[in-house]
């Protein structure tokens, strides 16, 4: 089993020009799914904003990136970024879950997602917001 944590920065139609931006800065491997791409369009004007993105460089960096749909609050400062934490075992991430939701407000079910076997975001007792997913 293995557990890494990564930042995870919103934005509001700037994830993939960011994403670039640290590439061209930490070096690494860029990816980018779309919207479209995931077959999750909500708004045609956004199809083509990320839905999941990231740099990952051979050093360790890592950060990871979304475009925050319309349709949801986005303030800078207010919610720019989510803890983000990927594991291999859906064990540990339920088991991780199920302490950070004490006294947490569920932004969406751990649940078998179309991206992740396993996928959930809350806002633990301190505001902080975390993703939580088993890797595909």
């Amino acid at each position: 089993m293995a557990v890494t944590t990564t930042t995870h920065l919103n934005f509001r139609g700037d994830a993939r020009a960011a994403l670039e931006f640290y590439r061209g800065v930490f070096g690494g491997e860029l990816t980018l799914v779309s919207y479209a791409d995931a077959q999750n369009v909500q708004d045609p004007a956004a199809a083509e904003e990320i839905m999941w993105g990231q740099v990952r460089s051979a050093d360790g960096f890592a950060v990871m990136a979304y475009d925050v749909p319309g349709s949801l609050p986005w303030e800078p400062g207010q919610n720019a970024f989510f803890v983000s934490v990927r594991g291999t075992s859906a064990e540990e991430i339920t088991s991780y879950w199920k302490s950070l939701s004490d006294r947490a407000t569920i932004v969406q079910d751990l649940a078998p997602a179309g991206w992740a076997p396993l996928y959930g975001m809350l806002r633990d007792r301190f505001g902080v917001v975390w993703v939580l997913d088993v890797v595909a």
